[in-house]
């Protein structure tokens, strides 16, 4: 049996994990041994009596930090625990956009090490310290890192070796090809007078296959203009200009 996938997911809140990684796919492969899951708890290595891990910020401002002594050693002791190559990474909403491809990539790697923030984020000198990438889901703001991280990791365990039925099955998913995934329709055929669009019923396989290109390709020029120039430039051939 291969070596499974190990993730170390550094939190204020063990209790928030598994979570929904502990049902469906996710939860299954956990049972069958394609992954496995450790949390540490960044309160127990607090150094006072009430276990404080949060300062105010140098500079002024609201809300508080979390501590870097307390965050080193809490990294210090997952990092060690994790396999060789395993990623640091710490979800936050100024890090790089989280992608399909980068999601491949840690599908890919030995395990991870998921630094979830609270409060108004963490010391920088522990992530340069530790040289610990920051990914972000989106321009949105969450109350806390282990959403993000519960999300992160969803998304790479289903890509690991036996986790979906068909591993073909996420070819032709949303950003797997550089454009948003084409519409599904199933039974019944005529639903409230909307019907299912002729050519999924016709048989004929290419016919098929160039009408969910089609709308693929509708789709990812109407909804993200972005996704569709950086598809654009990549298919279009060398030399040539709008």
């Amino acid at each position: 049996m291969p070596t499974p996938w190990k993730s170390l997911i550094l939190t204020l809140f063990p209790e928030m994990f598994p979570g929904p990684l502990g049902t469906s796919l996710a939860g299954q492969a956990l049972k069958d041994g394609l992954w496995m899951l450790e949390t540490v708890d960044i309160r127990s290595f607090a150094r006072d009596k009430h276990r404080t891990v949060d300062d105010a910020p140098f500079g002024g401002g609201p809300g508080m930090v979390m501590r870097p002594d307390v965050l080193d050693a809490a990294l210090t002791t997952a990092i060690a625990q994790a396999p060789a190559g395993a990623a640091a990474i710490y979800m936050s909403p100024r890090g790089q956009p989280l992608t399909q491809s980068r999601v491949r990539q840690l599908a890919t790697s030995p395990g991870i090490v998921l630094l979830c923030g609270r409060y108004e984020g963490v010391d920088q000198r522990v992530l340069e310290a530790h040289e610990v990438e920051e990914i972000s889901l989106g321009d949105f703001i969450l109350s806390g890192g282990e959403p993000a991280a519960i999300a992160l990791m969803d998304a790479v365990i289903r890509l690991l070796p036996g986790v979906m039925g068909k591993m073909t099955s996420g070819e032709d998913e949303s950003f797997e090809r550089g454009l948003l995934e084409y519409p599904h329709y199933t039974r019944p055929q005529d639903w409230q007078g909307r019907t299912v669009p002729e050519v999924l019923t016709s048989g004929h396989h290419d016919k098929i296959r160039t009408w969910r290109h089609d709308q693929a390709v509708r789709i990812t020029r109407e909804r993200r203009p972005d996704l569709w120039k950086h598809y654009a430039d990549k298919e279009r051939p060398k030399g040539k200009k709008d």
